[in-house]
This record gives C-alpha cells, sequence and structure tokens, in this order.
C-alpha cells in the first residue's frame, strides 16, 4: 500500500513538473500578473465605471448594499441634526404652537426611516417636512438629487454586468484538443468550435496567435513572441454562418510556423497557440470576443474529428455534441515538409526533362543524280 502511494505521488509530481505555463487557459482567462507599476491604484478610481464593472459579484453587492445603506444613515443623521438645531425633539418640550422642520421625527430611528423614505420615495404620509426650515427644504432637495444619481449607477451598473457580452462567450465552446491531418491534399490544423445558442454571431472572425520564445538574429530573447495563424472554413474566415458547429483549419505550408514541426518532435516544442473568435451578439448587437489556447500536449498529429451532424428522419438537422470533442486517426504524413516533397516529386514526374548535351544538327538535302 505504501509502495503504491508513494508512486502515485512520484507520478503526480512529475505531472505537474510538466504543465506548461499559460498564458490563456482553456476558458479564455489571462494568466498575467503585473509588477512594480510606477502608476497609482488611484488611477483606477479615474475610470470608475469600468472598475466596477470588473469587480466580481460579491464586491459588487457588497458596494452596492453599502452604498444605499450609508447614504440612508449618512442623511438620516442630517435630519436628527436639523431637528436637534431647530429643538423639535421631544426632550425638548417644545409647545402646543412649536412648527417642526419635519414633523414627527422623535429620534435617530424616525429620522433614518424618513430618511429612508425620502430617498427612496415611498411617502408613508405620516413624516413630511413643512415649510418652517429653509435648511429642510434644501436638504430634502439634495438628497432627492443625489438618491436619484446613486439608484442611476448602482442599477446600471448592475444591469450592465448582467447584458456583458462576456457572458454570451461563455456559450461558445472549442474542441479539448487540435488535431493535425490532411485536408483538401493538404495537411492542415483543425479545430472544432461551435455554437450552444440557436441566435447567431453576426460578423464573426476567426484567427489566431501562436506565442512562444524567440531569439533574434542580433541575440535577443523574446518571450511570448506572436506571430499570426490564419484561420478559414471553407467559406472563409469572416462572416461565419455559426448555426451548426464548424471545423476551422489552418493549412500548414511553408509560411506556417508548424511547417518545420512533426509528429515525432512537436511534444518537445515551446508554443501556445491562441484562437479567438470575434463577433456580434443578435439580441443585444454587442460585440463578445471568445479564446481558448492550446499547447503541445493538446495538438494530436495524425487524427480527425468524428463527425456530429446527421440527419433525423423527420428532416431536422441534429448535432451530438457526445462526440464534439472526439478524435479518430487517420493516415497521416509525419511532417508536412516531407509532404511537399511528395508533390513536388510527383509533378516532376508528369513533366519531361531537358537533355543540355542534345544539340539539334540540320542537314541539307543535296542530289547526287545527274541528268
Amino acid at each position: 500500500m505504501f509502495n503504491y502511494l508513494r508512486k502515485r505521488f512520484t507520478s503526480h509530481i512529475r505531472e505537474r513538473s510538466r504543465r506548461r505555463a499559460r498564458l490563456v487557459s482553456k476558458d479564455g482567462r489571462c494568466n498575467i500578473e503585473f509588477g512594480n507599476v510606477e502608476q497609482s491604484r488611484f488611477v483606477f478610481l479615474i475610470d470608475i465605471w469600468t472598475t466596477i464593472l470588473d469587480l466580481r459579484w460579491r464586491y459588487k453587492m457588497t458596494i452596492f448594499i453599502s452604498a444605499f445603506l450609508g447614504s440612508w444613515f449618512l442623511f438620516g443623521l442630517l435630519w436628527y441634526v436639523v431637528a436637534y438645531v431647530h429643538k423639535d425633539l421631544p426632550e425638548f418640550n417644545p409647545s402646543i404652537n412649536h412648527t417642526p422642520c419635519v414633523e414627527n421625527i422623535n429620534g435617530l430611528t424616525s429620522a433614518f426611516l424618513f430618511s429612508l423614505e425620502t430617498q427612496v420615495t415611498i411617502g408613508y404620509g405620516f413624516r413630511c417636512v413643512t415649510e418652517q426650515c429653509a435648511t429642510a427644504i434644501f436638504l430634502l432637495i439634495f438628497q432627492s438629487i443625489l438618491g436619484v444619481i446613486i439608484n442611476s449607477f448602482m442599477c446600471g451598473a448592475i444591469l450592465a454586468k448582467i447584458s456583458r457580452s462576456k457572458n454570451r462567450a461563455k456559450t461558445i465552446t472549442f474542441s479539448k484538443n487540435a488535431v493535425i491531418s490532411k485536408r483538401g491534399g493538404k495537411l492542415c490544423l483543425l479545430i472544432r468550435v461551435a455554437n450552444l445558442r440557436k441566435s447567431l454571431l453576426i460578423g464573426s472572425h476567426i484567427y489566431g496567435k501562436l506565442l512562444k520564445t524567440t531569439i533574434t538574429p542580433e541575440g535577443e530573447t523574446i518571450i511570448l513572441d506572436q506571430v499570426n495563424i490564419e484561420f478559414i472554413v471553407d467559406a472563409g474566415n469572416e462572416n461565419l454562418f455559426f448555426i451548426s458547429p464548424l471545423t476551422i483549419y489552418h493549412i500548414i505550408d511553408k509560411k506556417s510556423p508548424f511547417f518545420h514541426m512533426a509528429a515525432e518532435t512537436i511534444l518537445q516544442q515551446d508554443f501556445e497557440l491562441v484562437v479567438f473568435l470575434d463577433g456580434t451578439v443578435e439580441a443585444t448587437s454587442a460585440t463578445c470576443q471568445v479564446r481558448t489556447s492550446y499547447i503541445p500536449e493538446e495538438v494530436l498529429w495524425g487524427y480527425r474529428f468524428a463527425p456530429i451532424v446527421s440527419k433525423t428522419k423527420e428532416g431536422k438537422y441534429r448535432v451530438d455534441f457526445q462526440n464534439f470533442s472526439k478524435t479518430v486517426a487517420v493516415e497521416t504524413p509525419h511532417c508536412a515538409f516531407c509532404l511537399y516533397n511528395e508533390k513536388e516529386t510527383k509533378n516532376k514526374e508528369k513533366k519531361g526533362y531537358d537533355n543540355p548535351g542534345f544539340v539539334l544538327s540540320e542537314v541539307s538535302e543535296t542530289s547526287d543524280t545527274q541528268m
């Protein structure tokens, strides 16, 4: 039992040591940390709207509740001060003919309740401002205006958080692995993407970035150097008809960074393929971006995706997501360079070859017959 646990622990440690660092996680979150930023954190308060939207729900709801409770309690104190200064409270024993600034404020609790009724415009009619004090009238106007601002800002922030296109992006899914196989006589890297909603993404555009460490001819090491990866479908890479799962592919030609990789060496490479899908949400007209990444262990050489679209007897098209990330082994060249040389050889066999040593000599015809 002890030996078994030791082997499991050792294999777990080795697996964790082999894990590669990701810049972009599978669900699209960026794994990056900013250090030694010279600017103060108060610069985020300048763009307070974006700061509030980027907060997590627990912090946002804390600010939401604190903003309302804080304003109610603050103005409750002010109403209590007004009543105290004007000697409207019962401890001052006001006369029968005394007209208070605010009717029926007997203490801090009633002042808080009046502040709440004023800001949320409940208006029970039991407590009200009289025309005795100009200070109370000014405070009533100021609290009403500030309450409208707080309501607009906080309710707008909650609504914007709920309706953000980031949530729509969660209904776009990519295949767990990328595969490399032949497609249309060319070696291609293929990825499957699906829209889990029936509403479309308008004007969809898909592209990729290959992140790797490169060394320039001058000896400079560039970490996370970005190389453009062009992904296409049969109809192009823009304005996709994204109603059913699509298989996008990148042609591995001489211009592709995958051209010099092979089935035996791809796991030894150090790269991260980040795939982006941009589009406009049909329901809200808001733009959204979906992204995921693939490391060498997630790129399967010599496989293709299993079919998932079928037609039922009723004439409907059915998508079986059980086979969405399922792959099938197929015969594939072990490198793009070999496939390219094979094609060149076949093309040369179809052509003739000139013999540079062959010289065409013209022979003049003469008649030896004499009449």
